[in-house]
């Protein structure tokens, strides 16, 4: 608990006081299916509440009809969102913990809709969007007027639903981050024009939320310093705008990134690449400025990590919020001082931020159970606890070992290498990916703590298993590396992904690997290479590069590598190769595609399933449950769902 002293300690926002700093800061969730507030949703926010978090600042919530920039968008446009939000405030409320609801204008940054037609987007002015190429109408002063209103109105309803307060949304290029933007707002009237002008309508917006709900109602603020865009908003006029508007306020959030480009937009949910904390130098400007409690948020994963931004002064409390996505019970067993307990993020974007670009409700490669707390958010004990035994320690046989040890069976662990993780150790060796490797260490220790017997360099058999007095088998055997599919000379270097990885091939000077799956293999090892020296020519079976895997990690990834001189090509099948030529086909035109000058071919084309041991057991004494690669090949997310089923099911 010393180690983390300051986050721990409570802190007063408004007439609010959190129990600790650690904020759960607001975050799409896909949950909700109607616009309103469900059962799901209750049960996601409190499972963190029960986790011991200081605030939940909830989803964003739309202030008008036009605020709907998905088809699963919470509104607060009309009263009938009042009871479930108060069903919300209830359950956190109960829990221990703050809660606040963003409240919410996109402007241009439209996404979706439900039907899929592309609606009117508005904004200050008709400048376009890149990332989602939107050409918003410039708002009328009578629609500013009702947008101010709508912010009023819903805050009203807000308070009357029961919760602590409100927090309007400038950050990430939405609609008030638009207006304070000179390169998006080009309006020559009022609104526009110096920072007076285009500060206007974020200043009016805080006035209308704070005359209707008065000063007992906490009242905060989301923005950015830094959008990482070149057209982006300017820091110092932020600054300006936060001292401004700070009598009005209880607290202030500050973030960075834009929606409104792909290179701003991974600072949205910013991937492993980005260092912990990497926001603080701003908030910390804003700490010496004004006298409300200063929240940062910055791929803070780490109670340490946190620790430290408040040690040096540059934040009085800090958003955690993927950190309780990946482990909602990580302030508890902060605050119990169990640390070694705690599920770190690994900022791989995938089940979080991805599923919400998918549309589908949020949850986490490592912990599943986010997202399904009405299905998982409970352990229960087995009915008849029995001797189980799990063939594979990759990230499918860990976590099904660990769910059946906890619900009492006796379980044993057998993996056939002297290490556990089984393809998670491949992508933590590239460049960037080492936290990846968090993943086998915290299943490892969710087995350690549930009593699993793990038994590495042990290979299993049938016979083993009898032996074993098994009753219940889980087989998580994995895969091998998949072979490319195409005529190669006996005179080409060909090597695997896999081989190049774990250091069993030499590579030459000159190198293309052919990507089947778009996933992290390839871009990866096409970064690692480059940055040794080498000319790495990427050949991709899709349209782009890093096409399976979340937005802002294929993007931050690809930048790295093409920064590198990595040359790409999309739409390319490998074909065959001989001597220093491999022959592509274009995936459209199925046109040939001729690379010349190759002395090394890496093929990064995935795995092939390894069934022998689930084929020996399928239709004998044992009961026997495939789970992860060995049933087909996939990810990791895939793989730890089906251990979590396969531990619920024996």
């Amino acid at each position: 608990m010393s180690q983390v002293a300051r986050l721990m300690d409570p802190l007063e926002i408004g007439g609010l006081r959190l129990r600790n700093r650690i904020i759960s800061t607001g975050h799409d969730t896909t949950l909700p299916t109607d616009g309103t507030v469900n059962e799901a949703l209750v049960a996601y926010h409190r499972a963190r509440a029960q986790g011991g978090v200081g605030l939940i600042v909830s989803q964003v919530v739309g202030i008008h009809d036009t605020a709907r920039y998905t088809s699963h968008v919470l509104m607060g446009t009309d009263d009938g969102c009042i009871p479930g939000f108060a069903q919300l405030a209830d359950a956190v409320k109960g829990e221990g913990a703050g809660i606040v609801a963003q409240l919410f204008h996109p402007g241009r940054e439209i996404m979706e809709t439900a039907d899929g037609t592309l609606p009117v987007a508005y904004a200050p002015s008709a400048v376009p969007s890149e990332r989602f190429h939107t050409v918003p109408r410039a708002l009328s002063v009578a629609m500013i007027g009702d947008f101010v209103a709508g912010y009023a109105e819903a805050a009203a309803r807000m308070q009357c639903a029961g919760l602590d307060g409100v927090e309007i949304v400038a950050s990430h290029g939405y609609l008030p981050a638009q207006f304070l933007n000179a390169h998006v707002n080009r309006r020559t009237d009022g609104y526009g024009g110096d920072l007076n002008g285009r500060a206007r309508f974020l200043m009016e917006v805080v006035g209308a939320v704070r005359a209707a709900c008065g000063p007992g109602f906490v009242v905060g603020l989301r923005i950015n310093g830094e959008e990482h865009d070149a057209a982006g908003i300017d820091g110092d006029e932020v600054l300006e705008v936060i001292t401004r508007t700070a009598p009005q306020l209880d607290y202030v959030s500050v973030a960075a990134g834009t929606s409104a480009t792909i290179a701003g937009a991974v600072h949205i949910a910013p991937p492993m690449y980005f260092e912990p904390g990497y926001t603080v130098p701003f908030s910390a400007r804003v700490r010496a400025a004004v006298d409300i409690p200063v929240i940062v948020t910055g791929r803070i994963n780490q109670p340490q990590a946190a620790e430290a931004v408040l040690a040096r002064g540059e934040a009085d409390a800090c958003g955690m919020t993927r950190a309780m996505i990946c482990d909602p019970e990580m302030p508890a067993k902060t605050a119990r001082g169990a640390l070694e307990d705690i599920r770190a993020c690994i900022g791989c974007n995938q089940a979080c931020i991805g599923h919400f670009h998918k549309g589908v409700p949020i949850s986490c490669i490592q912990h599943p159970e986010t997202g399904r707390e009405l299905t998982y958010g409970a352990v229960t004990p087995a009915g008849t606890p029995r001797r189980v035994i799990v063939v594979g320690g990759g990230p499918a046989g860990m976590k099904a070992a660990g769910v059946a040890a906890r619900r009492g069976h006796a379980v044993t662990l057998l993996e056939a290498e002297p290490q556990l993780g089984g393809q998670a150790r491949l992508a933590q060796l590239l460049p960037g990916r080492a936290e990846f490797g968090g993943i086998t260490t915290n299943l490892a220790r969710e087995m350690e703590q549930a009593g699993v017997d793990v038994r590495l360099n042990t290979r299993a058999s049938v016979e083993m298993l009898h032996d074993m007095a098994a009753e219940a088998v889980i087989v998580a055997t994995g895969g091998t590396a998949r072979a490319p599919e195409a005529e190669i000379g006996e005179d080409v270097h060909l090597v695997s992904a896999w081989d190049v990885l774990e250091g069993r091939a030499n590579v030459g000077g000159s190198v293309l690997i052919t990507d089947w799956r778009g996933d992290w293999t390839g871009l990866g090892l096409a970064e690692k290479l480059a940055s040794e020296g080498r000319r790495v020519r990427l050949a991709v079976n899709a349209t782009m590069a890093g096409e399976a895997l979340q937005s802002y990690v294929r993007d931050t990834m690809l930048a790295r590598a093409v920064r590198l001189g990595v040359e790409v090509m999309p739409y390319a099948r490998l074909y065959g190769a001989e001597d220093d030529t491999v022959y592509l086909q274009h995936l459209a035109s199925e046109e040939p595609l001729i690379v010349e000058g190759i002395d090394t071919l890496i093929v990064a084309h995935g795995a092939t399933s390894d069934t022998g041991l689930l084929e020996a057991l399928e239709g004998g004494e044992l009961p026997v449950i495939g789970i992860g690669d060995c049933m087909a090949p996939r990810t990791a997310e895939e793989a730890v769902l089906e251990g979590l089923r396969a531990g619920w099911a024996v």
